[in-house]
Order: C-alpha cells, then sequence, then structure tokens
C-alpha cells in the first residue's frame, strides 16, 4: 500500500504543471472568498451613509470582479499549461476568448453600475419627498447604457488589432443606407431624443393634443414610442417622430386654473345689476381659491336675447381638477345666493307676445 502511493505522489510531483496550477486556483479560490466576505461587512455600512454612489458602485462590482477574478485564474493556468507542454496555440486560442471575457466583465460592471445609480437616485429623492424629473433621469441612464456598448464594442475591436478608422468609415456609409432604409425608426429615435432633450413632457404628466385624438397621462418615454394612459384606462402607443409635426398641450403645468362663465338676470332686475356684480366680485376677493394676483374680473357685458349677462373671470389656486370642481361649485352656489338677496332672479328662455289693440279673438 505504501509503495501504491509513493508512485502515485512520484507522478504527481514529477507533473510540474500540476502544483503551480493548483497554486493558482487554491489563491483565485481565496481572493473569491475574500470578496465575498468583504462585500457582506463592508455594503450594510455603505448603506447607511448619505451618498448614493458608494452602495451602487460596491453592489454593482461584486458580482463582476467574482468573474473577473476566475478570467485572470483561467488565464494563468492555460499559460502555466502552454509553457509545459510549449504548445503556443494554447495562448492564441485562449486570448480572444479571454479579451472578450475582461471586456464583457467591465460592460457588465458599468451596466449594473448605472442600473443601481438610477435606483438609488430615485429612491433617496422619494425618501427626502423631492421633485425630480423622471425622464431626464431615465434619459441619461439610457444615453450612459449606449456609450458603454459603443466604447466596451471599440475597446473588443481594438484588442483584435482591427482598424478603427476603417470600422468608423464603414460605419458611415453603413449608417447612410440603414437610413435611407429604416428612415421612420430614426425619426422615432431622433424624436425621442427631442424628447429628453426639449422636455415638453415627462413621465406623469397629463398631455393633449389638438392636432390629433390624444390625451391622457405620460406613462413611459422609450426611444421608439411613448405610452400614454387614456381616462378611459386604455393605453396609446404613440411614436416619437410624431411629436415632432403637432402641437402638445401640457396643462400638468398649468400654474392655475381658471374659471370663466356668464351668468344671466331678468331685465327686470336691470337694476339690481350693478349691486350684484359688486357684491360678486367682493366675494371672489375674498375667496381663500381664488389666486387675487391674477387677473379678476365680474363685468356686466351682454345684452341677452332673455337675459342680462355677466362675465364671472377668475383663476384658482389649485391646479387639481378635483379640488378645482369644488370650489368653482362653491362659488356658483354663492353667486347665486347673492343675487337672490338682492332680490332678483337667474333669467331662463321666456318668450313675450305683444298683442296688438282692437284685436279680439272670436268664439
Amino acid at each position: 500500500m505504501d509503495e501504491k502511493a509513493q508512485e502515485i505522489a512520484n507522478l504527481f510531483f514529477h507533473r510540474g504543471w500540476v502544483i503551480p496550477i493548483l497554486i493558482i486556483v487554491a489563491l483565485t479560490a481565496l481572493a473569491h472568498f475574500i470578496a465575498s466576505r468583504f462585500y457582506k461587512r463592508v455594503y450594510p455600512r455603505l448603506e447607511r451613509t448619505h451618498l448614493t454612489w458608494d452602495s451602487a458602485l460596491a453592489k454593482a462590482l461584486i458580482r463582476p470582479l467574482k468573474v473577473f477574478l476566475w478570467v485572470l485564474g483561467i488565464t494563468f493556468c492555460i499559460q502555466v499549461l502552454a509553457y509545459h507542454f510549449a504548445h503556443q496555440d494554447y495562448i492564441d486560442f485562449f486570448r480572444p476568448i479571454r479579451d472578450l471575457m475582461i471586456v464583457w466583465t467591465i460592460l457588465w460592471f458599468s451596466l449594473r453600475f448605472i442600473k443601481n445609480m438610477e435606483s438609488e437616485y430615485s429612491k433617496e429623492v422619494k425618501e427626502r419627498k423631492k421633485r425630480f424629473d423622471k425622464t431626464t433621469v431615465r434619459a441619461i441612464s439610457q444615453i450612459s447604457r449606449v456609450a458603454m456598448i459603443m466604447i466596451a464594442l471599440l475597446i473588443f475591436l481594438q484588442t483584435r488589432n482591427v482598424n478603427l478608422s476603417a470600422v468608423l468609415a464603414f460605419g458611415g456609409a453603413g449608417g447612410l443606407i440603414l437610413g435611407l432604409a429604416a428612415k421612420d425608426l430614426l425619426a422615432n429615435f431622433f424624436g425621442g431624443l427631442m424628447i429628453y432633450l426639449d422636455r415638453p413632457f415627462s413621465v406623469g404628466d397629463w398631455i393633449k393634443s389638438p392636432d390629433r385624438e390624444i390625451e391622457g397621462y405620460v406613462e413611459n418615454i422609450g426611444w421608439r414610442l411613448t405610452r400614454i394612459q387614456t381616462f378611459e384606462k386604455r393605453p396609446i402607443y404613440v411614436p416619437n417622430g410624431v411629436f415632432s409635426n403637432i402641437s402638445v398641450i401640457n396643462p400638468s403645468r398649468m400654474s392655475n386654473r381658471r374659471i370663466r362663465t356668464k351668468i344671466g338676470i331678468r331685465y327686470d332686475d336691470a337694476s339690481k345689476m350693478d349691486g350684484i356684480v359688486k357684491e360678486v366680485e367682493e366675494m371672489l376677493r375674498s375667496h381663500p381659491e381664488i389666486d387675487t394676483t391674477m387677473l379678476l374680473m365680474v363685468r356686466f357685458d351682454e345684452f341677452g336675447p332673455s337675459s342680462l349677462n355677466f362675465l364671472i373671470y377668475c383663476f384658482t389656486k389649485t391646479t387639481k381638477w378635483a379640488d378645482y370642481m369644488l370650489h368653482q361649485q362653491d362659488i356658483f352656489l354663492k353667486t347665486i345666493k347673492i343675487i337672490e338677496n338682492h332680490g332678483a332672479e337667474c333669467a331662463f328662455p321666456t318668450t313675450t307676445l305683444h298683442i296688438p289693440d282692437g284685436v279680439s279673438v272670436k268664439q
């Protein structure tokens, strides 16, 4: 038994590539273990800081770092084997795979970091109850992702000794061909880019277009489509290129809501018009929900077919539709009360028939 074990040991030690590979694997596993333990100890502390980027960086780094360590370990193992067996073909075969894995790991880390920064920033702003533009944050994140993918692709091509000038020149010619073949797709892409830059509306805004039957709340702004939820809870998918050719109204950004209406009283109450108009205006100026810094008018402005009409024109402080309707209702009820207190009545369509003298009705 001892002789058999000795033979196995001699065979093991005579193979000079085994021990270095075992050492490399052991060191890689140790580095993997240290990275995991370090992350478990440090990450909870980073979450308690007031910085956004530190926890996002640590959370994005741990998995790509572990993969990167094993890529390095496998690379060293293959180099040991190639040196021992004098086969340079091993390294030549594995080198592009290694380069691809390294570039992919770096890209993976970058995309994870961008995603974590987006989510961590949104979470922090919500906790502090601050307003922020979701559209801008999403646009910056998407542009950053595209930029990182392009950079990673160029880095990998550079490692393969590809002439980047030729690639860029080919990309220019290919871009022209692609632009002619997919002009609608590019129009939507650049339309989405203009939405991100000009920001005529953001996610969550209520928009409508007088040129098209489009009205609702913006749910998502993509690179090709914008999804709008109508008041009937039906989604509308609008190509971004459409917004370059239509007018868009964004009521969500209004500063006030307007109340504009005409109220008519009888011609028999013409003498009471002056008092009614003045008291209605005083009521509006003292109303807590009316913005008196904006234009406010109560004016007798029309001789109607069956009524004398006066105009109420003012703005509420709120922009919320439900609250606006309550305040408008309150103003209308108080106006009716003022008219009744002056002994007048609201007019309704009437017809007066004048019969000339001398006309008699035969039975």
